[in-house]
């Protein structure tokens, strides 16, 4: 299932592209686009194992930064 999901405070494209990095490394993740421009997640994931890998996006992502939140 590929879904959009809005960013909110991200305000620098070297940790977007960064975040964008990480997540596609995470098992189960088969696309994902982190956009600066747009403020926008695109990401391609099994629908069986949807929510448990979005734990592990939102998870990764804070690690690049921390006050951006990903709108589920």
């Amino acid at each position: 299932m590929r879904k959009t999901f809005n960013l909110e405070d991200l305000d620098c494209a070297n940790c977007a592209a960064k975040m964008e990095d990480a997540i596609k490394k995470i098992d189960g993740v088969k696309f994902a686009s982190v956009s600066f421009m747009t403020q926008k997640l695109v990401i391609e994931i099994d629908d069986n194992e949807f929510d448990s890998v979005m734990k592990k996006v939102v998870k990764s992502a804070k690690k690049f930064k921390s006050d951006c939140t990903i709108l589920l």
